[in-house]
This record gives C-alpha cells, structure tokens and sequence, in this order.
C-alpha cells in the first residue's frame, strides 16, 4: 500500500529525491563495477500490472493474448539492455494485513458496481478513468511471466518485504514498482514503473537519502516516519490527534502545500527533534490512542528491517534475525515431505492455492466484474465452491481426524452479500469414486500410465465429470478444460441457455488461428453487462481448473489452461451477441465449413452430458433486452429432440438476500444448504454412462 500522499509530496516539494534515470546506462556501469554478477532489477509485480494491460478492452473479460504480447515486448526490451528481471507476486495475505484486505475488496466493490451502471445505461465500456483489472490477471501473469522463462516468484509473506530484501541480498540494480514503501525500506534504489518509457528506457528513481536530507532524518529514521504517517500496519484514524499536535507545533512554512503535505513535514520534524531512541518510541506509544495493543508502533517499524539491519529506535537486541521468519505455524498437512514440495512448487509459482490451503487452511479471491444487480447469475466464488470443496477433499485426505473429519477451510472470497466481518468456514467434500481419494503421495509422487490416468479421473472427479474420462480424453486438451467448464457452468447456473453455450463454442473454435493483432482490430458497437459478467466467470474457471490439476499431480498441462489459449473478451462478446440475436451457426463461425462439424459435436458433447445429470439447456434469447424462450428440440438444438427432461431449478432467483455466513461450516448437498441466487443445488444424479463419437482431434 505504501503511505498515503507520499508519492505526491516527493514529486512536488522534493525535486532532488526524483531524478530521471537512463537504465540502459546504469546497467552499464553496474557492469563495469560489478564484473562477476550481471544488472537485476527486482520487480514488484502486483504494482506494475495496471501498466502493463494496455488493451483498450479490459471490460469483457481480458484481450490476453493482446497482454501476452505486452509483456513479451516489455521482457525483450530489458533483455536489450542486458538487464535480467525478477519478478515477485503476493504469495499469502498475512493477518496482520487482511483487515486493510477486506476494507480494498469491499471497496472495489463500489467501483465495480459504478462500472455495471455504467455498462447498463450506455451499453459501451467504461473511460480509462474508470479502469479496474480483469478477473484474474495477477494469477494468470505470474504463469504468463514463466510461460515466457521469466524468474517468477510467490512469496511466503508480505511481497514488498520479499522484494526489499531480495533486492539488499543480491545487491540489485533497483526495484521496480509503485510502492512508497519502498522509499522506507533501506534497500536497493527505487524505479517508478509508472514513469518507465520504454522506448528510451528511462524512468524517475526516487533517492531515500535526498527525501531523508529535505525532511532532516536520518535513514533509519523512516520506518518510524512511515509508521506516524499511517500504514497498513498502524491506522491512520488513531494518528489523527498527534498530527494535530504536530502541525501546532510546526506551522506550515508555505501556502501552496495542501493539508496532507504539511502533516508529512510536521511528523517529519517532531521525529527530528527527539532522541533517537527505543524510550522515545515507548513515549510514543502511549502519547498515541493504542488501546490494548501497545506494541503497534514496535511492530510497525521493526517490520521494515531488512535481514542483518538493526533500528535505534528499538532495543539493540532486536535485530532482523528474531523477525520476519516465516513464522513455523502447524501445518494442516501432516506430511513433512509433501508439504515441503508445494512449498518449493509456491515459491517456483508452479501451483496456484493449494500451498495456502496445505500450510494455513486460509485462501482468499479478490474482487471478479460482477453484476450484484443481476438476480440471475449468482457470484463466481458461490458457483465454484463445490469444486473447491472436493480440491480440499484431494488436498486434506490425510489431514483427517479419528473421527474421519476433515480439517475445516477458510475462505475470504468476494461475493455479493458477503461483509467479509469474518472468513467463510467451508466443509470438505469427499468425492465420489471408486476405491476412495487416492492420497498426495500417490498423486504426486508416484509415476507411472495407471497413475495418470488417476489424475486425471480425480481432476473430473472434483467437477463431478470423473465417468467421462474416456471421452474427455479424445478432445485436445485446451478444448477439453473448455468443455468441462462449460458443462460445470450448465449444471451449476439454471439461467445459462443454448445461446450462451453457442456463443462460448464457437467464441473457443474461432478463438484458434487468429492472432493478437486480429483481436485487437476487433470492433464492438456495443457491450452487453451479461456478457461481461460471463466473461469474467469463465476466466475464474480457468484458475478453478488450474486449483484442480494443482491438487491432483498435474494431469493437465499448465500451458493448456492459459486464458490466451482459450479466451479473447472482445470476441466473446461479439458471439455473444450474435447468439442472442438469432443468427446461424455458419455466421457464428465466420463462415468456416470446417467448424461445423466441430461446433456441433462440442455442443452434443456438452448437451449429452447435462442429460446425464438430469439438466435440459433450453433456448433464452437474449437480444433487444428481451427474452424469448423454447425448448433446445427446436431448429437451433436439433441434436438434442431425443432428450426433453424437464428441469426445475432448486434455487430461485428471489432468494437474493442470503444469509450464509457465521460459525457453521458449509455442507453443500445437505438439506441445511443455503442456496444463492439463480445457483443450481449439485446434486449427485446417477445416469447412465453414455458413449459418443467425437470428430478426430
């Protein structure tokens, strides 16, 4: 987060910590005075992703592989430099911070909600004034980053502490980032990635020893400064008294600084007028409105201390050796060895959640583009959550107690409804197949055809798909991970019609083929918020997907679960549309013969499927704002006359004000199941196991 106003008050008052920088020519003289270790710039990369999405779209869904191009052609211009990079991603939310969490998330919430009336009023996307990140991007470019053999890491604790002291220890080039914080911690210089040119390869670095000369500190002066200004650790609303007394004390010496601007020079001068010491800091704490945590300001400034730096603010016998360990809780995960491989797999950024699920038995999701007014498609964290019950299944199994219960996991995931007060206490799921869930160590360690084929079966299974193994194994496999989202969606979401599912196969056949710069030139005279919502869905499939072959060993490769392998928002859309006003598969298809035959076997694969599990997908058409209905044995379905089972939602769009939360555990299936809006009960029904004919791969 870094402290507030700070970025603005450097910029403006003190022109000597702002110089602008060529890289290219540090890069060179970090060469010649370090001959033996090549120029790295340690890159936060949660604070460089908004600049690194430069689509004009990013309301749809995500242009990725518009993205994947951006950061190809952003590698390939440090490479040019001969400047290797490091990249660093948020790995945990530690609790100290998860307060400062929620209040962003439910924050984000409001801005989200603003970009849907924005959608439904003028039907086009938002200014760039209003730009919020697609679902899943920071998930999805940490794979992109070593997709393209880019060093990627995912810490064990706070990312900015990871980056600071990777940054001292490997006597980096700089960091790059937007990030105050690291004007605070005593580490390599501070790179904007706000005021990179990239052409030129030039930016503005912010020198920590010109900001401390302008304010009269010393170096270590700044965690303390840091902390009176207000961080994530210590809240601003208990300062609020002192800054008072502070700029009392210190009138401002000119007009033209604004409120916050005068409380920074005021805090900084208070510091500079007392002993440098823990006693003052002691004097601090109980000056300060604390309540019952009198440790605040300690733990403030001891958490900026990089790996060997003391703080004579602090008693001399702390040092950076007592803190900052990742703290060696008790593990959910009793097993020593597996624990200590998907550590190494987190940190490598090769897994996506089950570290947190395995170490801490706590995850979280930011926010996704979601319609809160749409009574009809329930948030994504509700629609997945049993896939997520059965992953914890696969991942907890031997975290079992005498009694055969699973551990119980917590969930911070954004969701209409949800205050975040406290986090969602989810149940495991056991799955449902033959011979139980096969342990970690089988899935994981153990190789071999038979155990492949395990994998696999299990990874279905966690999306009750797991009697279709043979036919799911027939498609490729990016079009396979399509088809078993699709099918989950189907079954999950009672509002999801054959339009959309017309529009998400052929929007998958077309998708192949076409490259960044024909999806860019792309035009949509419109933009549907439904579609939108959609889109955003889809996309946190695909990390859903990615959670699931994390847990199972990997029985589908990373590269095939991609977004830019799979989805292009702006041409989702423009099927969408079309689906919804009625037109032909040959227009859905842009006219390629070749894909018919595709388009329809897909969509029979999907339909037949849902059969099985007693759901009929029926016609809704959308366009005009109104909707249409008929049963899919008209001509747009013809394949699927045979099968006209009806079927009843459990779970009614009314039922909007739900009240999931407190001390009890979630059992879905159970008749205690609270249910969401428009969001299908995921019942086990057996069916007949059916075979079907697919066209060769």
């Amino acid at each position: 987060m870094g402290i507030k106003g700070l970025q603005w008050f450097v910029a403006n008052t003190c022109p000597d910590a702002c110089t602008m920088v060529n890289l290219k020519e540090m890069a060179e003289k970090h060469h010649i005075s370090h001959p033996d270790s090549p120029p790295v710039i340690v890159v936060d990369a949660m604070g460089c992703i908004r600049h690194w999405y430069t689509p004009e779209s990013w309301v749809c869904g995500g242009q990725w592989q518009e993205y994947l191009a951006n950061l190809q052609d952003f590698i390939k211009a440090f490479m040019a430099a001969d400047i290797k990079l490091v990249f660093y991603f948020d790995g945990v939310v530690e609790q100290k911070k998860r307060d400062e969490w929620v209040k962003r998330r439910l924050k984000n919430n409001k801005e989200i909600a603003r970009i849907f009336q924005f959608l439904k009023s003028y039907r086009q996307q938002p200014g760039r004034g209003m730009f919020f990140i697609p679902s899943g991007l920071a998930t999805f470019t940490r794979f992109a980053l070593k997709f393209l053999g880019q060093e990627t890491i995912c810490s064990l604790q706070e990312a900015d502490y990871e980056v600071a002291s990777y940054g001292l220890q490997n006597n980096c080039m700089g960091i790059l980032g937007q990030d105050t914080d690291y004007l605070i911690y005593n580490t390599s210089p501070y790179f904007s990635i706000n005021k990179l040119c990239l052409d030129r390869m030039v930016t503005v670095m912010y020198s920590r020893e010109n900001l401390c000369h302008a304010l009269g500190l010393n170096i270590t002066d700044l965690p303390l400064f840091a902390c009176l200004l207000g961080n994530d650790i210590v809240p601003e609303d208990i300062l609020e008294g002192f800054w008072q007394k502070c700029v009392a004390s210190c009138p401002p010496k000119s007009q033209s600084y604004d409120k916050r601007a005068n409380i920074i020079l005021a805090v900084a001068s208070y510091i500079s007028r007392v002993p440098c010491s823990y006693g003052s800091l002691k004097d601090l704490e109980e000056m300060l409105p604390l309540a019952s945590d009198k440790k605040l300001l300690y733990r403030g400034v001891e958490s900026y201390l990089l790996p060997g730096q003391q703080s004579p603010w602090l008693p001399p016998s702390v040092s950076n050796s007592q803190i900052h360990l990742v703290k060696q809780e008790t593990a959910i995960c009793p097993d020593q060895e597996i624990l200590q491989l998907v550590k190494e797999q987190h940190v490598r950024a090769e897994n996506y959640m089950v570290y947190n699920v395995l170490s801490k038995g706590e995850v979280e999701c930011s926010n996704s583009l979601e319609d809160e007014l749409d009574p009809e498609l329930p948030g994504q964290a509700l629609i997945y959550r049993p896939v997520r019950q059965h992953i914890y299944s696969v991942l907890l199994e031997s975290g079992k107690d005498t009694c055969g219960a699973y551990p119980i996991v917590k969930e911070w995931f954004v969701y209409f409804g949800n205050p975040m007060e406290q986090p969602d206490l989810v149940q495991p799921i056991q799955l449902d197949i033959p011979g139980g869930t096969p342990s970690l160590r089988t899935l994981w360690l153990t190789k071999g055809p038979e155990v492949q084929t395990l994998r696999y079966s299990t990874f279905l299974a966690c999306f009750h798909l797991q009697d279709m193994v043979e036919e799911f194994q027939l498609l490729d496999a990016p079009v396979a991970a399509v088809c078993c989202l699709l099918i989950y969606l189907t079954l999950q979401v009672d509002s999801l019609s054959l339009e959309d599912l017309n529009a998400f196969v052929a929007h998958t056949l077309c998708l192949h083929g076409k490259s960044a710069a024909q999806l860019a030139g792309l035009q949509l005279p419109q933009v549907d918020s439904r579609a939108v919502q959609l889109g955003s869905l889809f996309i946190r499939g695909l990390t859903t997907l990615i959670m699931a072959s994390s847990a199972c060993g990997f029985p589908m490769n990373m590269d095939d679960l991609m977004p830019w392998k799979v989805f292009d928002g702006k041409l989702f859309q423009e099927k969408y549309q079309l689906s919804h006003r009625g037109c032909s598969s040959e227009e859905l298809l842009e006219g390629s013969g070749s894909l018919h035959t595709q388009f329809q076997n897909l969509k029979s694969f999907i339909c037949k499927a849902c059969v099985v599990k007693k759901r009929t997908i029926q016609s809704r058409r959308r366009g005009n704002g109104f909707i249409t209905e008929m049963q899919e044995g008209g001509r747009e379905c013809s394949f699927q006359q045979a099968h006209t089972t009806s079927f009843v939602p459990p779970y009614h769009s009314q039922n909007r004000r739900f009240q999931w939360r407190g001390s009890q555990p979630y059992f879905y299936g159970s008749e205690t199941q609270p249910s969401g809006r428009g969001h299908r009960d995921e019942r086990r029904h057996r069916g007949q196991r059916r075979r079907f004919q697919l066209a060769p791969q």
